[in-house]
């Protein structure tokens, strides 16, 4: 078979495939990322590639123009190789993970919730499932020649009150050497049963004393994001924290793609394989990061949504895609570590957070320990925004959960020029009310090269109350500005000149990406709506409502209350819990009271599948405006517009024009 060398730029890096090999794919084997959100279907548009030398096959798509097409663009998931190749990735088409590890302040006009450390501690909920034990045997005789395993429990169960103790066999397979070694001088590590009655096992032992030096791994598993995090179980301090891209995200950007992906063959494997690989290089980063030694880590604790914990554990997702959406499984039973593949002892345990259904997962879950509003008086809605949303409602006395579609606008998908929060990404913008050209503020202070989630939201919210465009997302054709312009028969509103970006061309929003927004916040909107209704309540009983997850933030609340993303409520009852997912995963670190609490809150957390719920669909139609239909749920921002509609009246009245004109 007929082999070409592809040669990827600006990374350097060159591989060898066979004729006719799919672009994308040789990029997967080079370990070069390709954005391809769609999962190489060809239908996003985001794996554009430059050709700089050879010949491809294909690739020429409608979401290429002809200038495009002229510089040697290509839709890389439709090319083919067909000749030595040389392939230009432009900083569009790139993953950055850098703007991950920034430490970046919220956004305005809300606050942030913090874990109190001291109050767990106060509570006497200070209580990680791995303990340490300095010891300090007597040394065998002729006269006492117990085992060594015999000798190390006796002495535990006389010395230090431990009983019903059972030892592991990694253990078993080292304690003569180390005893020996130490002079009998050793520390034993303890993992503690999360039920009465149940046996502590021994899971480790070291020589000398090591006691001040247990640590475990908190580890969120994202679609598009992993983050781990070591935790000082003697402290409760984080000593290292990074994140980075899920690995998978060259398989497809959303959990269904990945589900389709698991069915082609080795695609479980090769998932499980990546998505491992991810988690190990953080551990790694980590482990150096915190300058520890990792044969004294002795825990981990994971936390992901349903789908991405069955990748992680290698099980097959096929079924949470197909009605009636069953999991292989919502509890899973501690792991080793090492049976997962992962870069750690082979005495540490990996404690996987439990799911609720299909689309509500671990990753809901931990957030709800680690938020404590399972335990709180105040009625809580929670609230982590991505691809899907999902929602959980209640209070210490009970919980109510939901999923919603939103589709990956909030996180680029299906925006011309969406990415997610990158430098270079529009994240804040104001309009001027005279000449309505834009003040564009980009993360990182340089030129604009995409729109991100956050940015998405703040310049429809601004568009929208500046009468740019209309509660149904469609432009104001009667401005007059030269940014509001027709191509291909597509309106659209230009926010940075091509000579003013990093990617070469007009950076422009759309009226199909307004329509894409619009539905997005639409399913999240009706979904909390919905919920309430099937429980008897309405949005005004909330007490406070949890934003969880990277996105929620850095949203501007007023703005997401502008467009319909969020009740409007008083920004002050709202908190911003950051990953809650990872805080979850923490927290199981920390107390083993986390870990006999999840399973009885699994049990009470009744779900609802939306899409069998019949209001759903009458309250998803009526959220498909600019904030609603219904004005008098956003009584401030009627106010407002009123207000800026009397004015116009008057200006106009006297002779001058409205202010946006």
């Amino acid at each position: 078979m007929e082999k070409h060398h592809v040669l990827f730029l600006p990374h350097n890096v060159e591989i060898l495939v066979e004729k006719g090999e799919n672009l994308i794919r040789a990029a997967i084997q080079a370990g070069v990322h390709i954005n391809a959100s769609c999962g190489g279907e060809g239908v996003c548009g985001k794996c554009r590639v430059i050709i700089e030398d050879g010949n491809v096959d294909g690739g020429v798509t409608e979401k290429l123009d002809r200038e495009d097409i002229e510089k040697g663009y290509r839709q890389a998931c439709l090319s083919s190789v067909l000749t030595d190749l040389v392939v230009r990735i432009p900083i569009e088409s790139e993953v950055d993970a850098g703007v991950l590890n920034l430490q970046q302040m919220p956004r305005k006009t809300a606050r942030i919730w913090e874990m109190n450390l001291d109050d767990l501690k106060d509570k006497g909920l200070f209580m990680p499932p791995v303990e340490k034990k300095y010891l300090e045997l007597p040394e065998p005789t002729a006269q006492d020649n117990l085992p060594d395993v015999t000798r190390l429990v006796s002495f535990l169960k006389a010395t230090h009150d431990e009983h019903r103790l059972v030892v592991e066999l990694p253990v078993i397979r080292k304690i003569s050497d180390v005893l020996r070694q130490s002079h009998f001088t050793v520390t034993a590590t303890l993992a503690r049963p999360v039920q009465s009655g149940r046996k502590t096992q021994i899971i480790h032992i070291q020589p000398g004393d090591t006691t001040s030096r247990n640590y475990a791994i908190a580890v969120d598993i994202g679609t598009t994001t992993v983050y781990a995090q070591v935790i000082d179980l003697i402290t409760g301090d984080v000593l290292a924290q990074f994140g980075d891209y899920n690995g998978q995200i060259s398989y497809g950007e959303d959990v269904i793609s990945r589900i389709i992906y698991t069915g082609k063959p080795g695609g479980l494997d090769k998932l499980h394989e990546v998505v491992i690989a991810t988690i190990n290089k953080l551990i790694k980063k980590v482990v150096k990061k915190a300058r520890i030694d990792p044969d004294e880590i002795s825990a981990i604790t994971m936390a992901g949504n349903t789908t991405m914990t069955q990748l992680a554990l290698k099980v097959n997702p096929k079924y949470i895609r197909l009605s009636p959406y069953v999991p292989a499984s919502t509890l899973y039973p501690p792991i080793k570590a090492v049976d997962l593949g992962l870069s750690l002892g082979d005495h540490v345990t990996a404690l996987v957070y439990p799911a609720i259904s299909s689309y509500v997962g671990g990753d809901i879950v931990a957030g709800v320990m680690g938020s404590g509003m399972y335990r709180a008086e105040e009625l809580t809605l929670f609230m982590d925004i991505g691809t899907n949303a999902e929602i959980v409602i209640g209070n210490k006395d009970w919980l109510a959960c939901a999923s919603c579609s939103a589709g990956p606008a909030f996180e680029g998908g299906g925006i011309k020029f969406g990415m997610r929060a990158a430098k270079g990404a529009i994240e804040d913008f104001s309009l001027d009310p005279v000449s309505l050209e834009p003040m564009n503020i980009t993360i990182g202070n340089v030129r604009p090269k995409g729109i991100c989630g956050s940015g998405l939201i703040t310049i429809a919210a601004t568009m929208f109350e500046m009468g740019v465009i209309d509660n149904q997302g469609k432009f104001n054709r009667d401005l007059n500005t030269s940014r509001i312009r027709e191509t291909d028969g597509i309106y659209e509103y230009v926010l940075a000149w091509k000579h003013e970006t990093q990617i070469d061309r007009d950076i422009a929003l759309t009226e199909p990406d307004l329509d894409n927004l619009i539905r997005a916040k639409g399913a999240i909107f009706s979904g909390c709506v919905t919920l309430l209704e099937e429980v008897g309540l309405r949005m005004q009983d909330i007490d406070r409502i949890f934003l969880a997850g990277g996105f929620g933030s850095y949203v501007d609340l007023e703005k997401a209350m502008v467009i319909g993303l969020l009740p409007e409520i008083d920004p002050h009852r709202v908190r911003f819990i950051g990953n809650g997912s990872l805080m979850g995963a923490k927290m199981s670190c920390l107390t083993n009271r986390i870990r006999k609490d999840v399973v009885a809150v699994t049990k009470r957390m009744t779900n609802f599948e939306l899409s069998e719920t019949r209001s759903f669909m009458a309250n998803y139609v009526a959220a498909l405006f600019l904030p609603h239909t219904d004005m008098d749920q956003f009584p401030k921002l009627k106010a407002r517009l009123e207000n800026r509609s009397n004015m116009q009246k008057v200006l106009g009245k006297n002779g001058h024009a409205p202010p946006t004109r």
